[in-house]
């Protein structure tokens, strides 16, 4: 289905090319709708939709004077539409991938008591990742991490070997990443972000 009739179009890319913002403006009025919902389709986001609609628009202005006016305009417009929430959710990856690794090392590198202390939020999502473990999983790693006790010294109040205090620490850490992953949002990877300086 065409949005706008041929040589009207036509006319409106070729004075857009020249600079002028009616032909723009006409050219918005008339995509901006049929690309939303397009857009709209493939995000599920409202405000995504938003932003990846005005990036369009604004790719369009910037590249006007490259626009080949003998080729699909309706095509061009939603391939770059396309191509722009392809980033999108490359993007979203990407984060996804950055997030993932703020979580795994905030565990290994901040987890003492007093540092806890000083962030209510991150206080109790670590104690809710801590009340996942096992009773025994959870004296060794509140022994090791919490109040600094060594290897050596928790075996000994434990009466259990090193190695089975190194075994119950490294499953122990595995389970709270899972469950910090589980259980992330915004204020918590800000939290960590500024934990891990």
């Amino acid at each position: 289905m065409k949005i706008l009739e041929e040589t009207y179009q036509k006319d409106l890319l070729v004075r857009l090319s020249q600079g002028d913002e009616t032909a723009f403006n006409a050219i918005y009025q008339a995509y901006s709708k049929p690309m939303y919902r397009r857009i709209m389709y493939l995000v599920k986001n409202m405000d995504v939709a938003d932003e990846v609609l005005q990036e369009l628009f604004i790719k369009l202005w910037i590249n006007r004077v490259t626009l080949d006016t003998d080729k699909s305009f309706q095509s061009y417009m939603f391939t770059v539409a396309q191509n722009l929430v392809y980033n999108y959710f490359r993007k979203i990856a990407s984060d996804q991938s950055l997030i993932q690794s703020l979580s795994f090392n905030s565990v290994n590198h901040y987890l003492n008591g007093e540092e806890l202390l000083e962030n209510k939020q991150a206080a109790q999502l670590l104690h809710q990742a801590i009340d996942q473990l096992t009773p025994q999983r959870k004296q060794v790693f509140s022994l090791c991490k919490l109040q600094g006790k060594s290897y050596e010294e928790t075996s000994r109040i434990m009466g259990i070997s090193t190695a089975t205090v190194n075994s119950h620490m490294t499953k122990s850490i595995q389970s709270i990443k899972d469950y910090l992953l589980k259980h992330q949002d915004v204020a918590f990877l800000l939290m960590w972000a500024y934990l891990l300086k």
